[in-house]
């Protein structure tokens, strides 16, 4: 990820519904929702969600699918994934200490019953 997709991922984010709706998407896990249930789970209107979704998509944060006459919208895992990657990266110059604190939250989301993960 460079400065122009970070800049664009961070400009997608800075607006309080659609921050809701990148939470939303990344809790509902790989299958999404459709945009009436991310409508009530954000509490705005049909015609605002598919505008919010509309720049989330544009920013590449989220993607979706067609499913009979509804749309699933799914978080982008990949790109959320190097946002992350593009803020920690040259973390704290070496000072693992500092990064540590980090690192540890995130491994506690991906992991959330306390199993490690071994590379």
């Amino acid at each position: 990820m460079d400065d122009a997709q970070a800049l664009a991922a961070f400009a997608a984010l800075a607006q309080e519904h659609r921050l809701r709706l990148v939470r939303a998407l990344v809790r509902a896990g790989p299958d999404g929702l459709a945009s009436g249930t991310l409508a009530e789970a954000v509490g705005v209107s049909a015609a605002t969600v598919s505008h919010h979704l509309k720049e989330l998509s544009r920013a590449g944060l989220v993607g979706s699918r067609r499913d009979g006459r509804s749309i699933i919208y799914r978080a982008a895992y990949p790109a959320l994934a190097d946002l992350i990657a593009f803020l920690m990266r040259d973390c704290c110059q070496g000072r693992a200490e500092i990064c540590t604190p980090a690192a540890e939250t995130l491994a506690a989301c991906l992991c959330p019953s306390g199993e490690t993960t071994h590379a």
